[in-house]
């Protein structure tokens, strides 16, 4: 009997200490992997409100470090074209492109495509839009000739360089002596709003924006006419500057791509309002290519001030 409690005995303490070895390692997971830098810096071009825009890229902060083990610090800049600046004054490692001013930093910087978001609806592109007022008697470029137009900014494909491209197609080489004022608003929120609120006769936009709005403000699918869209252009994508760490560069692009397949990821894509992400690379911006071909725009040399 004495021997069949020791046997017992011996038993209870080996699971014990099994067991408290199966809880350390749950309490205490494999340390994460250790790359060259621990953090990122990238930048955010001004597309919504501030705060909407910051809260909405916090969740896939901190998926990107529970995940690959790196801390990703996001900065909102308050114009389009000074991202090219900024990121080489601020050391910054890369930046969610619109197709505009990724051209601009792949170009004058080397910047590299990784990948971008599907929208909720299957989409992974946007079309720019050029809207008026349905009140406003305006439904061609014929009508436009002395009226308010609101674009974006001068670095942006829907809310400037579509405009100008279809401006000239209608025979309007030169829209300030056409138009009667023309200013940037500076984000495509702002054009859309100075359009409803009559600040505006006419303005160009991306329609993503637009839909957003429209599902928060029934006055803009009241008020507001699309008058044409352009072809489809990338969603805004995730570009790094070409000399980050090759391994890191291509864990953070497996990272984004493979959201999709785990629980974790799938509930971040939902509060981030996306699908998941796609492979995105530079022969996607064809269309955009041909856009600067047309309306005389030098990629490689391109500077500009907005006034």
């Amino acid at each position: 009997m004495a021997r069949y409690r020791t046997t017992i005995s011996v038993l209870i303490v080996t699971a014990a200490l099994f067991i408290g070895a199966c809880d350390r390692t749950n309490q205490f997971p494999e340390p994460k992997k250790t790359w060259g830098q621990q953090e990122l810096l990238i930048g955010l071009i001004p597309e919504q409100d501030v705060f909407r825009q910051r809260e909405h890229y916090m969740v896939l902060k901190k998926y990107l470090y529970d995940h690959l083990g790196i801390t990703v610090n996001f900065t909102n800049l308050s114009r389009y074209g000074n991202i090219v600046e900024r990121f080489t004054a601020e050391n910054m490692d890369g930046g969610f492109f619109d197709s505009f001013t990724y051209a601009l930093a792949h170009n004058q910087l080397g910047v590299e495509a990784l990948a971008r978001p599907v929208n909720l609806d299957g989409t992974s592109t946007y079309r720019g839009y050029i809207i008026v007022r349905k009140d406003s008697g305006i439904r061609s470029a014929a009508e436009m000739k002395g009226k308010r137009f609101a674009f974006v900014e001068r670095a942006t494909t829907a809310g400037y360089l579509f405009p100008l491209a279809y401006l000239r197609e209608n025979g309007i080489a030169d829209p300030r002596a056409y138009l009667g004022e023309t200013f940037f608003a500076g984000s495509p929120e702002a054009v859309i709003l100075a359009v409803l609120n009559k600040e505006a006769d006419v303005g160009a936009a991306k329609n993503t924006i637009y839909d957003l709005l429209a599902a928060e403000n029934p006055r803009v699918e009241k008020e507001l006419v699309i008058l044409t869209s352009s072809s489809v252009l990338p969603l805004n994508c995730l570009a790094v500057r070409r000399d980050l760490d090759p391994e890191l560069k291509s864990a953070l692009k497996k990272t984004l791509l493979d959201m999709e397949k785990d629980r974790d990821g799938t509930e971040t894509l939902r509060r981030f309002g996306a699908r998941g992400f796609i492979e995105t690379n530079n022969r996607d911006y064809e269309y955009l290519y041909r856009l600067a071909a047309q309306v005389g725009i030098d990629l490689k040399t391109y500077r500009y001030k907005n006034e």
